[in-house]
């Protein structure tokens, strides 16, 4: 006779004893990845399923991929942190997570004060058989014209409010850090005219160019 397969229940939540940590539905976790020498995988929790019992516990998830783990791989623009929300869907045991982390939107992230290790973000959905990317198109900056990678210090003109890397500009970073006011090529004749003109205040202040960059604690 057929064995009767065990009923299963659907948890709140579950509180992963090796971590003390309680997950639930909608949380991002650190997944051991299959080779110790890769960095965690990452997923956020669709469902927490458990038999009768409450013991057998299974996460249903959906993986983030890293850029490397794409079609096409790491790109130029792509940040350290950065993960994309895919279509693969799966099902693990509870015992396989290593820690809780935080998938920021890119907006959130690049909002952020200071990003730890457990912080990432995503701006794409990422589809795992065809390789396509939605939305497929993002704002580009600079004369290179990329996307804003977070991990890159940028300047931005005063005329325009364009963003510029300091390379792209024939510039150091360390430079680009010191700039009192930065115009871009085709806003610098305008420019200087307009710094000129203003106050005599304004050339002394502590005002210091508009940069962006995350940083990392």
């Amino acid at each position: 006779m057929a064995k009767p397969k065990a009923s299963k229940r659907t948890l709140d939540s579950y509180t992963v004893k090796h971590l003390a940590r309680t997950i639930k539905a909608g949380d991002c976790v650190l997944m051991r990845p299959s080779d110790p020498l890769n960095p965690s995988y990452v997923a956020r929790i669709d469902r927490i399923e458990a038999d009768s019992r409450g013991a057998n516990v299974k996460i249903h998830v959906r993986w983030y991929y890293r850029p490397e783990e794409s079609i096409g791989g790491r790109r130029q623009f792509h940040g350290s942190k950065e993960v994309f929300l895919s279509d693969h869907y799966d099902i693990q045991s509870a015992d396989t997570i290593e820690g809780k982390c935080t998938v920021h939107s890119f907006k959130s992230y690049t909002k952020l004060d200071a990003v730890g290790n457990d912080d990432f973000f995503c701006r794409f959905e990422y589809n795992s058989t065809t390789g396509a990317f939605n939305p497929d198109r993002v704002a580009v900056y600079c004369k290179c014209e990329m996307p804003y990678n977070p991990d890159d210090l940028m300047v931005q003109c005063e005329g325009c409010s364009d963003w510029f890397h300091p390379a792209c500009i024939d510039m150091t970073v360390e430079e680009a850090e010191r700039l009192d006011h930065f115009f871009c090529e085709g806003c610098s004749a305008e420019g200087q005219k307009k710094l000129q003109n203003s106050h005599s205040a304004s050339r002394h202040s502590d005002t210091k160019v508009d940069t962006k960059r995350r940083r990392r604690c």
